[in-house]
């Protein structure tokens, strides 16, 4: 462990399009913050060089250097071999076996924590956002993908092999083909956007014919698009979300059915962008699913603290190590 006077800790979001690194204080506020691209095509050593640059450049906003900073805090996409410090696979960012933590603690010279982007949020969330007071938590996250975390007895639970969690890629509909079958293949947007497409023929009235292009029809769908398409309750948009919403609260059912939880915290592009009705929907369909009958009083919230949240988690566990 690297000793330094300092008391600051970097937070650091590595996301498969965006990242962004912030200097948190004592008291969990953020002093300096940098935002950049990802990039992943570049190649490991220039992503690399974003997140070391990115950290100074937080630095230089809060008025200090990577001297005073006693720890740095990786959220990152994928399976996350703990104890090494090792990216087994993200597939968001191309990489497979890439061994993060020693390659910028070479760049950075102090502790460097790497943990999985949704456990890092998760953990920020229990303690000091929509799950705190919580023991247990699972959190939920939905965007392009559906990503999930779980805190048991006030802490991460990564089980043997580091992958606990994982409630996107669990199976909801076995008999279908792959691609329709999980969690993530109907819940996510990327999931709804190509369930929209397959029907956009049978909803000749749904306003996305006028607002998509040819182009737009292979790609995944805008947010914003699908929110105001459900504000305007486009029957294809609205079925499309009810169907999401109806299948994430069963799958949270089973989840918080085997676990015995009492706080389900979601969050994620998708959840942010659809609201509190969205997150309503799916505590409906959780608690016509769940067992037993004591268990409904398991609450379904929001996320506090958004898109910091796997930041501020970063930040917690370097806080932790540091």
């Amino acid at each position: 462990m690297t000793t330094r006077p300092g008391n600051l800790v970097v937070g650091i979001d590595l996301g498969g399009t965006n990242m962004q690194a912030a200097v948190v204080d004592m008291e969990w506020k953020i002093i300096g913050r940098h935002w950049t691209t990802t990039r992943p095509a570049e190649g490991l050593d220039a992503v690399v060089d974003r997140i070391v640059t990115g950290a100074a450049t937080a630095c230089d906003e809060a008025g200090v250097t990577m001297d005073d900073i006693i720890a740095v805090g990786i959220a990152s996409p994928g399976a996350i071999d703990i104890p090494n410090g090792v990216v087994l696979e993200s597939p968001n960012l191309d990489w497979v076996d890439v061994p993060l933590r020693t390659l910028l603690y070479e760049r950075m010279n102090c502790d460097i924590v790497l943990e999985n982007d949704v456990n890092a949020a998760v953990w920020a969330e229990q303690q000091m956002g929509a799950g705190r007071g919580h023991r247990d938590v699972l959190g939920v996250w939905l965007g392009t993908g559906v990503g999930g975390g779980l805190v048991l007895g006030g802490q991460i639970y990564h089980g043997p092999s580091f992958t606990a969690g994982e409630i996107g890629h669990t199976v909801l509909l076995p008999d279908e083909r792959p691609g329709r079958r999980t969690v993530e293949d109907i819940c996510s947007r990327s999931g709804m956007s190509n369930a929209i497409d397959r029907k956009l023929r049978e909803f000749p009235k749904s306003l996305l014919h006028d607002r998509l292009d040819a182009k737009d029809e292979l790609d995944i769908i805008d947010m914003r698009l699908l929110v105001e398409a459900l504000k305007a309750e486009d029957p294809l948009v609205k079925r499309t979300v009810q169907r999401a919403t109806k299948m994430l609260g069963i799958a949270i059912a089973n989840w918080v059915t085997v676990l015995s939880l009492d706080r389900v915290v979601l969050g994620g592009g998708v959840t942010e962008a659809f609201g509190q009705s969205f997150v309503a929907r799916v505590n409906a369909s959780f608690r016509s699913n769940v067992f037993p009958e004591q268990l409904k009083s398991c609450s379904l919230v929001m996320t506090e603290l958004a898109g910091d949240a796997g930041l501020l988690g970063a930040a917690l566990l370097a806080r932790g190590h540091g």
